[in-house]
């Protein structure tokens, strides 16, 4: 039986940490408090899941450190993490945690001299109540865009099963203890390509500084081809990373956010594959600090798991054009009630693939001819028509495909950056 005196605890710790995450900042200098602040790197919680490579997401952590580097695309003079707990079944303790200019990529090091504590309402650690998020104090941190930014937390208890995000491209690494304060990466002898817990890494500066800043962030909103899938590990070749260095060369650097999910929907859940677009766009996306436009490419799933023999999502529904249209226009819907400029995207190819069938073809064409034709979107990506084989256009360019017919390759992704007119932005 529990104490009363254990009840009144758990009791108070847990307010105090759901008034942190509702609260965040609000501790923070006067300074602090008026700055503006920005996202520089996103990525989109997910329920623990097997997945698509082995992860630790299922069994969680035991007073273990996790290290995790991330690139951002915007720059400032102090950082701030936020940390999601959104599909934990208890409460998480996160007892400390860093933040670090990385020393190398593929390596757990950071940089000498850049490793800062983070403090959560002036404490070294907090709690995070289940189902719920929250945003670090202010750390002093100078990065530049195109930085990577390495991000350490030591989880003292047990967490069971981690929110996490299935497919990163990038390592993450693991070790027993408490090494939240080490430079080297000796101690970090496991690895994963998944992130645990981090959903955010966002950048601030002097009021001056960042006003002009305020609400140009560009976020990449879709599934497994936003998400990155089958490009290089470690070396940031994602579509988003292309746009945000083709951004920086035109003269025009803007953070752009990454909130793809591997195997996602526009119009039904699934256990590996996120909540569906409308139930997670707020979070995700029109949320996310100083974000003036989303970017939407999303429904090859909804047309194609109904096509392959892959069990991965089964019963799938056979979805129509309609059913799709009426999917993005609630997206569209939620977008203009923020003020967000929102940008339509149309379907890559799929001929050749593990999506492909004449149902998924059709729908697929009559989807495209509305993004391009209806208007309902603020402006629109052509990247059916950038990626396609000008000897077969139901299927991706050889050049650009990454062996799947599904997936772009690197210099697929590549291509899908140059396919965006800037203005549209």
């Amino acid at each position: 039986m529990i104490s009363r005196t254990r009840t009144a605890f758990v009791a108070t710790a847990t307010a105090t940490a759901v008034a942190l995450a509702l609260t965040a900042g609000a501790q923070a200098s006067p300074a602090e408090r008026h700055a503006s602040w920005t996202a520089a790197w996103a990525s989109a919680p997910q329920r623990p899941s097997t997945g698509f490579k082995p992860n630790w997401s299922e069994a969680g952590f035991d007073d273990q450190t996790l290290r995790q580097v991330v690139r951002v695309t915007e720059g400032g003079d102090r950082a701030r993490i936020r940390l999601s707990n959104a599909y934990g079944s208890s409460p998480l303790r996160i007892e400390s945690a860093t933040i670090a200019r990385t020393k190398e990529k593929g390596s757990a090091s950071v940089e000498k001299g850049s490793l800062t504590p983070l403090t959560f309402g002036g404490k070294r650690g907090v709690t995070i109540p289940a189902q719920r998020q929250l945003v670090s104090d202010a750390g002093k941190l100078d990065l530049q865009p195109f930085e990577s930014v390495t991000v350490t937390l030591h989880l003292s208890g047990t967490t069971g099963p981690a929110t996490f995000h299935a497919q990163s491209f990038a390592t993450s690494y693991r070790a027993d203890g408490d090494h939240t304060a080490d430079t080297g990466g000796r101690a970090f002898g496991e690895s994963t390509e998944s992130w645990y817990y981090l959903s955010g890494v966002d950048v601030g500066g002097s009021p001056a500084a960042r006003t002009a800043k305020k609400r140009d962030g560009v976020v990449l909103f879709g599934d497994s081809i936003t998400d990155g899938f089958a490009s290089s590990t470690d070396r940031d070749r994602r579509w988003s990373d292309a746009l945000a260095e083709r951004l920086e060369k035109a003269g025009e650097p803007r953070p752009v956010l990454n909130s793809g999910i591997g195997g996602n929907m526009v119009l039904n859940d699934s256990a590996w594959y996120g909540e569906k677009s409308a139930n997670r766009f707020a979070r995700d996306a029109l949320d996310l600090p100083g974000v003036g436009t989303v970017v939407v490419l999303e429904g090859l799933n909804d047309i194609g798991y109904s096509e392959t023999d892959k069990p991965t999502y089964k019963p799938a529904p056979v979805v129509s054009a309609r059913e799709l249209i009426n999917g993005h226009t609630e997206l569209i819907r939620k977008a203009r009630a923020k003020g967000v400029r929102i940008v339509g995207a149309t379907l890559l190819p799929l001929g050749g693939s593990d999506h492909y069938g004449k149902h998924a073809a059709a729908v697929s064409d009559e989807f495209n001819d509305w993004v391009r034709t209806s208007g309902e979107y603020d402006a629109y990506v052509d990247f059916d028509k950038a990626l396609a084989d000008p000897r077969d256009p139901e299927r991706i360019a050889p050049a650009y495909d990454s062996g799947d017919h599904l997936h772009p390759n690197d210099a697929g992704y590549r291509a899908m950056a140059r396919a965006v007119d800037l203005e549209t932005l």
